[in-house]
């Protein structure tokens, strides 16, 4: 059934909630606010490493912060990691740790650090010295939907590989968190892949832009995965119609188009604990022909839909938005710029913080 909570449903079962509470003696999700943090990624034009990005997180009050690849330390020896899990400490900033592709077939996948399965061993070290709970990793992005035989080969490199390190991982006690990556896998698909694997090791990093990239729904995405949500990449998407099709674009919080109260209001309920890292990449889009574009369509067989229809129904609110906002797309040059990822993640912190009231440090 698609997550179509309102706000009257939502009040109402949060009574509900608070009424059972009282009797039992159980803890209410909504008495604590979310964890709010930041992935690396977000500022990666500001080149900072490790040390210098906790002390960002500290200078904003996030609760914690996510290290998403391994070139962000200075050093991946058990004495620096060790130090840097200390200050994290002293910072009370909790840390989630990751990498990038662990899927050999894909075409984002590096042999800088071994293969693929030498790689995430690495990840679940460095993430056990940092005392993450979790490895981020993820498949690869769009372009291996358009490789032979589509995702499905990737699908199942990537299992195996998480099978390989599952001794590892579980002596560790680190999940492995997949992401929905840069187009990838939709929301169904990963879950696909969680439970062949094994939910007891793997788990999600879910990724609410991402999850527009393969024309579902935010809403629909968190749907999907709750029941295995490990970490998070969380930024919103402005989805609008043109005249080449649907357009969904990458912005800060509270400029897009996702009712950011829905959807932390079913966060709040499936996964409390598990931060809300914002990685914010705004300004990048993709454009969505119509179905009966046949050519573009043959690399989307896996789209559900009753999941399209309820993307669709997001360029409703979108197409006011952008007139509104007088949307307009900047040149990658001030995209990719320093000052431009600074000043947007610092806005999204603040309305995360301000509006949406989420943060514990905050």
């Amino acid at each position: 059934m698609p997550f179509q909570l309102n706000r009257r449903d939502f009040l109402a079962s949060s009574t509900a909630i608070t009424a059972s509470s009282a009797l039992t003696g159980c803890q209410v999700f909504s008495s604590q606010k979310l964890k709010l943090g930041f992935d690396n990624f977000s500022i990666r034009a500001m080149k900072l490493k490790a040390p210098a990005v906790l002390d960002f997180g500290a200078k904003h009050n996030v609760d914690a912060v996510l290290f998403s690849d391994l070139d962000v330390y200075e050093s991946l020896e058990e004495s620096y990691l060790k130090e840097l899990r200390a200050k994290a400490d002293e910072l009370k900033i909790e840390i989630h740790a990751g990498t990038g592709s662990v899927c050999p077939t894909s075409k984002a996948f590096r042999k800088k650090h071994g293969t693929a399965e030498e790689h995430l061993r690495k990840a679940i070290k460095v993430s056990k010295l940092l005392g993450s709970p979790v490895v981020r990793c993820y498949l690869g992005s769009i372009q291996d939907r358009k490789t032979s035989g589509g995702l499905e080969p990737h699908m199942d490199a990537t299992l195996e590989v998480c099978k390989s390190v599952e001794a590892e991982a579980k002596e560790a006690s680190i999940k492995i968190a997949i992401e929905n990556h840069a187009g990838d896998m939709t929301g169904r698909l990963l879950r696909e892949l969680i439970e062949k694997a094994g939910a007891d090791f793997v788990g999600a990093t879910i990724d609410s832009g991402n999850a527009t990239w393969t024309m579902e729904s935010p809403y629909k995405n968190l749907e999907l995965l709750a029941p295995y949500i490990a970490s998070s990449g969380i930024r919103d998407s402005l989805v609008y119609n043109t005249k080449e099709g649907i357009k969904a674009t990458w912005k800060a919080m509270g400029d897009g188009t996702v009712d950011w109260e829905l959807y932390f209001a079913k966060w709040q309920k499936s996964c409390p604990e598990v931060p809300v890292f914002l990685e914010t990449i705004s300004g990048l889009s993709k454009t969505f022909p119509a179905p009966k574009d046949k050519e573009f369509w043959k690399d989307y067989q896996d789209i559900n839909m009753n999941d399209y229809r309820e993307f669709k129904t997001m360029t409703s609110k979108g197409n006011n938005k952008k007139i509104t906002s007088k949307h307009k797309d900047l040149e990658k040059k001030v995209l990719f710029s320093p000052e431009y990822m600074e000043k947007e993640l610092v806005k999204s912190l603040n309305y995360c913080k301000n509006t949406l009231k989420i943060g514990r440090n905050a």
